[in-house]
């Protein structure tokens, strides 16, 4: 990946003809813009400190919600149109867990030309999560946030189409900070950097004003590709304002949290207290601020000696007064991420999303801690939800729910910390007996992963084993980044992709299955052969995907016929039957015959799915996502997120509302649909089943239950499905149960046996039906009490055989008595109870 772009791609006519020249900075070395032909100084801190605090320099005072208000107003006027903010978790991508700024929303599919942009060009101000940051927040005073609001104004520059690329997005920044904000031309500075994310890059701009960078012009006409730059046929202006930063600026607050949440702090004092600290010594310490990042080379305390000498401040009143006030704003922003992220219906679990809700609310939980009020969390984060939900209304929706979630997963961190630390005491005592004297960070980070440890109990155990132990200061950051994304990786067999290139040259197969899924035969000319692999020009047969399993039936030709085993699809569209008989010849027609019996089953089990997901939300709330599904002609199986084991009645309430939709005789319609009418109009929920890469999305709906993106057959009416059996139900991880289930015809043998059993058990105990479940309660009641009775005569019997046995010992000196005894009896208490009264004597 390229650390620089050449200076051309940075040059723009606007910043020449109004003087602007290019100077490097003597500090960190970067290439910045300026009217001041002398500077020698990049003008962003740490090269400099902030000349904003305390002071007055923008026309006017504005609050975080009117900055937000004047960007979009701004930008509407210039003829862009405003987006609504997408959620911050991102359901639509596979390869990418939280949303880190406005432009992932429309990666990959907007960027790459998959699909067209919503609007074109767009504002936005979009809600993001960055938790690579989590170790900063706090100490930068604001700088920093794992929560904030990017406003991004973004232009889609197509080969037919140009909407606006470099020139006017600067001239747009410029006019925006001098029109709206009254800050003065010669205190704009524009930094040469290098911008790269979500698999895309390019040249960009940092806008600096008084020290603090406001936005960022990203020109991204790359993508990357093994450290490549690939260049893009669409080039996307990519801008992301800092909303949090301009409300600091124009307040020269001594922290970003005081011009965001000033209006919390009552409250937040009330809750857990706020420190006291004058504002003399505030704006005194808040220009350095910028220098407080957790880094290997210099310690936290390294540098907080270094603002000292240059503050002026001493050490132990920066330790003392600053230092639990950095606490609080932390605790501010992680609560409002925690209140954003599992409003989106996240539960906490060791993988994936749930397994960063996971680490910031233990981060947080922790931090509560080392100030005495781990009991306020959930008070906090009430109070983030209805603050933030005057403006996000989700958040107050979800209120109750994320509330049950976040006190779940408390309660499992406490038997965590329980349960989890006699493992790290035994681990790090046989450390120290293998000569280690130092905790390794691999394995502080290990059984944070495992057991959810956090380093700072790993650091108390070291200690009461007389260990060393020092996790780093961006412990979290590091261990974040590396859950951040999921590989984008399409899984394939080799012999699929030794397919894909034997077949490389043939068209896409017409997919007929969508128009006529209820006709079982077909005619199509067959387009290639190889081996037991059969292409042909359309087919009738459903591939395997969406957890669907394949068609199978036959295809009869000019040489008799063979059966179709599988169906699979291929890059580029291509889909192959995989057959067992004689072959057909390439160019020939043949016939094709759908195992409609089969295929039936599957479009029940797969129609059933979605019910049963629709009651799961109805139930349990909105954080009941799809996890996984699997659709057999036997038998279904669903994936759930749940923070709970299912009960009995929460199953026999799951099926009850399943079979109510199947009565109700709802018409299960279907539709291609844009993709962005598509999300206006249903939301994001769509996404129950993953990721849908293209511009036309297929909509399966349920009328008034269901509706999502999915690419699978189903049967006409939820009657079709006949009935919902829910055979049993297991965790397969933490935070994810499964269903597994049959429907219609399906089901019938499951019932059958279940009634074989009842029967079996009526016979055997002599009572009808009705009663069976009262009469086991009194044989297992009766039989209770006969193992009480037999234990105490066993107890009875061994203490004979003590007093037989003391009788006859064998002397083997003055000291040891020996006593031999042959018992046909195996029952382990009758021996030791024998053992103990010989020990009596």
């Amino acid at each position: 990946m390229k650390s620089s772009f050449p200076p051309a791609a940075y040059e723009t006519n606007f910043l020449k003809e109004r003087g602007y020249v290019r100077r490097r900075c003597k500090y960190c070395g970067s290439y910045f813009w300026t009217l001041d032909s002398d500077r020698d100084i990049c003008g962003e801190s740490p090269c400099v400190p902030y000349s904003f605090v305390g002071k007055s320099l923008t026309k006017a005072r504005f609050s975080f919600k009117e900055v937000k208000e004047i960007f979009l107003k701004f930008f509407e006027k210039r003829g862009h149109e405003v987006i609504a903010p997408y959620p911050v978790v991102a359901r639509w991508r596979s390869d990418l867990f939280l949303v880190p700024a406005s432009i992932a929303v429309f990666q990959p599919h907007v960027t790459s030309g998959i699909s067209p942009p919503p609007a074109n060009p767009l504002v936005i101000i979009q809600p993001c999560i960055r938790l690579e940051d989590v170790d900063k927040v706090g100490l930068t005073f604001g700088r920093h946030l794992t929560c904030f609001s990017m406003g991004g104004h973004h232009a889609f520059n197509y080969p037919d189409k140009e909407v606006y690329w470099k020139e006017k997005t600067v001239e747009y920044y410029h006019e925006f900070i001098m029109k709206e904000f009254g800050i003065p031309e010669e205190e704009l500075i524009y930094k040469e950097a290098v911008w790269s994310g979500g698999g895309n890059a390019g040249p960009c701009f940092e806008t600096i004003s008084y020290g603090l960078e406001l936005a960022t012009l990203v020109f991204m006409q790359y993508k990357t590709l093994n450290s490549e730059l690939i260049e893009l046929p669409i080039r996307t202006v990519d801008t992301g304002y800092g909303m949090e930063r301009f409300a600091w600026l124009s307040q020269g607050t001594p922290s970003c949290f005081d011009a965001v949440y000033g209006e919390l702090y009552p409250r937040v004092e009330k809750l857990i207290g706020f420190p006291k600290v004058e504002q003399r010594l505030l704006e005194k310490y808040s220009p350095y601020t910028a220098l407080v990042v957790p880094k290997a080379e210099m310690s936290v305390m390294k540098i907080r000696e270094e603002i000292s000498k240059m503050s002026g401040i001493p050490l132990d009143v920066i330790i003392e007064e600053i230092g639990p006030l950095e606490k609080i704003y932390a605790l501010l922003d992680f609560t409002k991420s925690i209140a954003f992220i599992m409003s989106e219906g996240v539960v906490p679990s060791n993988v994936r999303v749930g397994y960063l809700a996971r680490l910031l609310i233990r981060k947080t939980y922790r931090l509560l801690m080392s100030i005495g009020h781990e009991d306020k969390l959930l008070d906090l984060l009430d109070l983030q939800l209805n603050y933030w939900g005057r403006e996000y209304p989700n958040l107050k929706e979800m209120r109750d729910e994320v509330l049950d979630l976040v006190e779940t997963e408390v309660e499992k961190f406490k038997e965590t910390i329980s349960k989890g630390s006699s493992y790290v005491e035994r681990e790090l005592s046989a450390m120290k007996k293998s000569g280690i004297v130092e905790v390794p960070i691999d394995f502080m980070i290990k059984v944070y992963d495992e057991r959810g440890i956090t380093p700072d109990i790993v650091e108390s155990i070291a200690e009461k084993v007389g260990m060393k132990a020092k996790a780093p200061e961006n412990f979290y950051g590091l261990v974040a980044s590396r859950h951040l994304s999921a590989e984008r990786a399409r899984v394939e067999k080799d012999w699929m992709k030794l397919l894909e290139e034997i077949f490389k040259d043939l068209p896409a197969t017409e997919q007929i299955y969508y128009e006529k899924p209820f006709e079982s035969r077909f005619t199509a000319k067959v387009l290639g052969v190889h081996g037991e692999y059969i292409v042909l020009d359309k087919t009738l047969f459903y591939p395997e995907g969406g957890g669907a399993i394949s068609d199978t039936g036959r295809i009869k030709h000019s040489k008799g016929e063979c059966k179709v085993l599988d169906v699979q699809l291929l890059g580029g569209g291509i889909i192959v039957h995989k057959v067992e008989g004689s072959l057909p010849e390439v160019g020939e027609i043949v016939e094709g015959f759908i195992d409609m019996e089969r295929r039936y089953a599957v479009m029940r089990h797969h129609t059933a799915t979605h019910i049963l997901i629709g009651a799961a939300r109805k139930i349990f709330g909105k954080h009941a996502w799809q996890a996984g599904a699997r659709k057999e002609p036997s038998y279904g199986r669903l994936d759930i997120s749940h923070h709970k084991r299912l009960t009995l009645e929460d199953i026999r309430r799951l099926e009850e509302e399943a079979n109510k939709v199947v009565g109700m005789r709802i018409p299960v319609k279907i539709k291609w649909m844009d993709r962005n009418e598509a999300e206006k109009k249903y939301g994001f929920s769509l996404y129950q089943g993953g990721e849908i890469p293209s511009a036309q999305i297929r909509i399966v709906e349920i009328p008034g239950w269901d509706v999502e993106a999915c690419c699978g057959l189903h049967v006409e009416n939820t009657e079709d499905i006949g009935f919902i059996k829910i055979l049993k139900t297991e965790r397969i991880q933490e935070g994810v149960e499964r269903l597994i289930f049959a429907a219609g015809p399906a089901a019938l043998p499951y019932i059958q046996e279940d009634w074989r059993l009842i029967r079996s058990l009526t016979e055997k105990l002599g009572t009808p039906p009705e009663a069976v479940e009262k009469r086991l309660d009194e044989i297992l009641s009766e039989l209770r009490e006969l193992r009480k009775t037999v234990r105490k005569l066993m107890d009875m019997a061994a203490k004979v055989k003590a007093m037989e046995l003391r009788s006859s010992p064998i002397q083997i000196d003055q000291k040891i008595r020996l006593y031999v005894v042959h018992e046909p009896e195996h029952d382990r208490e009758y021996v030791l109870t024998i053992a103990d009264e010989l020990l009596k004597v």
